[in-house]
């Protein structure tokens, strides 16, 4: 029998970075919800109080496929710079 994984008991923000404009930010996130660890990947925006609030633009996927993300994530950055979409420190 596999062991249970651990629950979050509350979302853990990973990471944080600005979109196109600089009041739009992608948040990652790990959260249990149901019983399944997540990961949240996810548009923010800032109301004009300055406060953060998530849209319903982002994705969301079981943790164990985070390596099947980051591999077609680093083939995007591949393909993105073979097309010269990129430059390398675009890239970073």
């Amino acid at each position: 029998m596999a062991a249970r994984k651990p629950e979050l008991p509350e979302p853990v923000v990973v990471d944080r970075f600005f979109s196109n404009r600089r009041k739009d930010v992608i948040t990652t996130t790990l959260q249990t919800f149901k019983g399944h660890t997540l990961v949240d990947l996810r548009k923010h925006v800032h109301d004009k109080e300055g406060k953060i609030h998530p849209t319903t633009k982002g994705i969301t996927m079981k943790v164990t496929r985070l390596l099947d993300l980051q591999r077609a994530i680093n083939k995007a950055l591949i393909k993105a710079q073979e097309l010269g979409l990129l430059e390398g420190d675009e890239a970073e």
